[in-house]
């Protein structure tokens, strides 16, 4: 339950902090020429906060995509590698059922009369 709260937090933050990137005003033409800071954090005094730049928009957007991309990608190449691994741990633990339930059938055809697991557990208890 707290890592679902956790998760959910840092999800809100994570999408508060695009939206007001998002929201905040576009610089006019004379502040994309000026050296000052387009992405700068409001202060706490009570001048005017620089807008975000269309090509610090822009850019932006291009770092979210391209590192969508390549977890995307980094994720696609760890299954991918290990899909072989998983494949045969699943046929192994398959055939170590078949066998089990060979041998237990194999059991009841062949010494219908010995007790099962179940009876000599008790016959131990007792």
């Amino acid at each position: 339950m707290r890592s679902q709260d956790q998760h959910f937090r840092i999800l809100r933050d994570l999408c508060s902090l695009v939206f007001s990137v998002l929201g905040s005003p576009i610089c006019p033409p004379h502040c994309a020429s000026s050296p000052s800071r387009p992405l700068s954090i409001p202060a706490t005094s009570g001048r005017q906060p620089a807008g975000v730049t269309p090509s610090g928009l822009a850019s932006l957007l291009l770092g979210v995509s391209l590192t969508l991309m390549l977890c995307g990608s980094l994720t696609f190449m760890i299954g991918f590698i290990l899909m072989p691994w998983v494949l045969g741990l699943v046929t192994v633990l398959h055939m170590i059922g078949f066998v089990s339930s060979l041998s237990g059938l194999a059991r009841l055809v062949l010494a219908p009369g010995a007790p099962g697991p179940s009876k000599r557990g008790k016959e131990l208890s007792d």
